[in-house]
């Protein structure tokens, strides 16, 4: 029986999202032969928390030094500012030792249109630049509007337009407990795919 349009459903769990991110702190080790020359960099405002985050299960898998991790602030390179309210910048933060020759990653919670994207590599344009650049993100919603894809993925998750992903981190929600939800829209029946 399909739910209610109003009622948000969990997706992930506390556990779900621990899960997650630890699995796309050992692809990014695997896929760059480890943490050399890797910088990350976390989208405000959720996506520097799980750049934190990976950062430190990075570190405990290799047992050694530590992982630059910085906050890529894109709000003037967004492409949509004249149809949103005002929006707050927030602060731009690069790791000692810059980004020039390094592999950076972005973090961000949720991969949609690729427009925020879009503008994190813009905003990355003006402060150096890197050998690789690589997203990670903890959802992957579809409906791409650029020819955008990310690298490391904690949970792909189908969606219609009409339903809204929701991230909740203990860091940046009032210490309330990690999850992903979906509300909104038509949710599908059991067995069913989300268009």
């Amino acid at each position: 029986m399909p739910m209610s349009a109003g009622a948000a459903r969990q997706v992930l769990s506390e556990s779900d999202v621990s899960r997650s991110l630890t699995r796309i702190a050992h692809e990014i080790l695997e896929r760059n032969r480890g943490s050399d020359d890797v910088v990350l960099l976390g989208i405000p405002t959720r996506g520097v928390p799980l750049a934190a985050r990976i950062a430190t299960r990075i570190e405990s898998t290799e047992g050694s030094g530590t992982v630059p991790v910085g906050a890529l602030d894109i709000t003037m390179y967004r492409d949509d500012l004249r149809g949103q309210p005002t929006r707050t910048l927030g602060p731009t933060t690069v790791p000692e030792g810059g980004i020039d020759g390094k592999v950076v990653v972005l973090v961000d919670d949720v991969l949609y249109s690729g427009r925020t994207i879009r503008a994190a590599l813009d905003a990355l344009n003006d402060l150096g630049r890197p050998r690789a650049v690589q997203l990670a993100v903890l959802v992957d919603r579809g409906h791409r509007e650029l020819p955008i894809r990310a690298d490391y993925v904690g949970k792909n998750l189908p969606t219609s337009r009409a339903e809204r992903v929701s991230v909740q981190l203990s860091e940046t929600d009032d210490g309330a407990p990690d999850a992903v939800t979906i509300s909104g829209g038509t949710a599908p029946a059991d067995g069913e795919v989300a268009r």
